[in-house]
């Protein structure tokens, strides 16, 4: 019966099927669901699973792995294709088809690369060579046609109890240490499947030491993960960020703007008075007021009244508002962040904002279709999808000065900026106090999207060991201290200000220091002697 079951598995066909339920599982150890074991089990099953197959088949199968975790995974994406893309519901659902299996191509390059490069040696192969080529996959994802890094098999770990790691290897660190753990589970798998027969008895015959040869075959797993939970033990307890004994209180001001409503012209006053009717309620007892992404939904230049008055008010109350807004500079467009009130100590009340791209940041890394058009003279005339809002928006530096609010220096990251570690680390300096991002989630309605992307925000104060201020249109709103914990949050889909009062702290964490750079030489050297080896054999 065994037999015939292990046959039925291996029937090209059900392989593939199980590879996609397994990939597909993977989606449960992210956020909302945080069942982060899920991710190395269902690694593990998947190398196990093909440990025996051709490179062609290998590719195949891992593609199959890839696809049901992205079109599982991300399958929120397809809410803002099919709400707001004015495409038939068959061409909504096969561009999501379509991004999945793009992103599928990563993880079946890697197993690809692991088993032409090591076809015998499976404990080679698992431990080593396939954790450094899914880390280098990993991080091509995050660049590759300008990068999409989500479901980072690290972020698994935010809420897990890797996560104190991170302040020194990072997330895709993260995800090398998860493949190994993984690596060393399919290795015992494989050992316990085909190193014992029934009845304690051998591959070749001979009666064995069960108890002795489970131990061998354990002694991967039990190395790794004695060694990751030692090394996350210690980055916790010697940990060199500390307190500072000051603190900033902010208020994070969440406007719940529908997202149909949100570009009408008839809209415009009424939600900048929104804002700015939620934000005096704490005007007396508050540093910085934190507004979203376009939270301003216009160019800076129509709106220099109301931005005028909002600095005065800012100024007559010793605070600092930084909001979201267009703005303009030299005929180009920007997504961009500002800074009302004294954000240059000004003490005169009777200071005008001016708007003169000083204190200002503007975002880099732009969201392709949302917010830039790649082939857009091909591509707007096709469908509403090509031809969305503020979609032609200029891109910011790369590293740009931290923002400066009532003396609080801030480093932003504006919406899907947040997902890209070492855009933020290089804008991160000794003088950093805070970490921002700011977002409008309200594309992706009441799927997974938004809360994925607050656990990476939360992956960035663990790595830059700074905690972080969250504001959004509709959720999740929050504020995260330097160890990744959500220490204050909104509701989502709710009108409100959040109020915090935020400790400060100094030191400077192993991953703000040297960022990816030593994980990616490390992963790569393991390539290349793998090459080495190979063409030695």
């Amino acid at each position: 019966m065994l037999l015939r079951l292990r046959a039925i598995a291996h029937h090209p066909v059900i392989r593939l099927v199980l590879a996609y339920l397994a990939g597909a599982s993977t989606a449960l150890a992210f956020a909302p669901y945080a069942l982060w074991p899920i991710y190395p089990l269902a690694m593990a099953f998947a190398l196990w699973h093909s440990r025996r197959l051709t490179p062609k088949q290998t590719f195949l199968y891992w593609l199959s792995f890839g696809f049901g975790s992205f079109s599982v995974g991300i399958s929120w994406v397809h809410v803002s294709i099919d709400t707001y893309g004015g495409l038939p519901l068959i061409a909504s659902l096969g561009l999501m088809a379509i991004l999945a299996l793009y992103l599928a191509l990563y993880p079946a390059l890697a197993a690809y690369l692991s088993i032409k490069l090591v076809p015998k040696s499976l404990t080679l192969r698992f431990l080593a060579v396939f954790p450094a080529a899914w880390v280098l996959t990993e991080w091509a994802r995050g660049w590759v046609l300008t990068g999409f890094p989500w479901l980072w098999g690290g972020y698994s770990q935010t809420n897990g109890p890797l996560a104190p790691l991170a302040s020194n290897i990072g997330a895709l660190g993260l995800s090398l240490v998860l493949a190994m753990i993984a690596g060393a589970l399919a290795l015992a798998f494989t050992h316990s499947a085909e190193g014992q027969g029934s009845n304690g008895v051998s591959s070749n015959g001979v009666s064995s030491n069960r108890p002795r040869s489970l131990s061998l075959q354990a002694a991967p797993l039990l190395i790794i993960t004695s060694l990751a939970g030692l090394g996350s033990f210690a980055s916790a307890q010697l940990s060199p960020i500390t307190p500072t004994g000051k603190s900033v209180k902010v208020a994070l001001v969440q406007g719940n703007i529908a997202q149909s409503m949100k570009w009408q012209p008839e809209a415009l006053w009424p939600t900048m008075i929104k804002y700015m009717d939620l934000s005096r309620q704490s005007l007396a007892d508050t540093d910085l007021f934190i507004w979203p992404e376009a939270a301003i939904p216009a160019p800076e230049y129509m709106v220099e009244e109301f931005l005028d008055n909002a600095n005065k008010v800012a100024n007559l109350n010793n605070s600092a508002i930084i909001t979201g807004i267009i703005s303009k500079q030299q005929n180009r467009f920007y997504n961009s962040l500002i800074v009302l009130g004294n954000h240059q100590q000004l003490q005169q009340e009777s200071a005008d904002y001016r708007g003169d791209g000083s204190n200002e940041f503007r975002k880099h890394h732009l969201l392709p279709i949302g917010e830039f058009v790649p082939l857009e003279d091909l591509l707007r005339p096709l469908a509403p999808f090509f031809n969305l809002p503020m979609s032609s928006f200029a891109r910011g530096d790369f590293q740009q000065p931290n923002l400066d609010a009532v003396g609080h220096q801030l480093a932003p990251a504006i919406c899907y900026e947040i997902a890209f570690p070492e855009q933020l680390r290089a804008n991160v300096n000794a003088g950093t106090e805070l970490l921002l991002t700011v977002s409008n989630d309200a594309w992706f309605g009441r799927s997974n999207g938004p809360l994925q992307h607050m656990e990476i925000a939360q992956m960035r104060a663990i790595e830059l060991g700074r905690p972080l201020l969250r504001a959004t249109n509709n959720g999740i709103t929050a504020v995260v201290d330097s160890q990744g914990k959500i220490t204050h949050s909104l509701p989502q889909f709710e009108t409100g200000v959040l109020k915090a009062e935020v400790p400060l702290v100094s030191g400077s964490t192993g991953f703000a220091r040297w960022g990816q750079t030593p994980l990616l030489l490390l992963c790569t050297i393991i390539l290349i002697g793998a090459v080495i080896r190979r063409l030695r054999l």
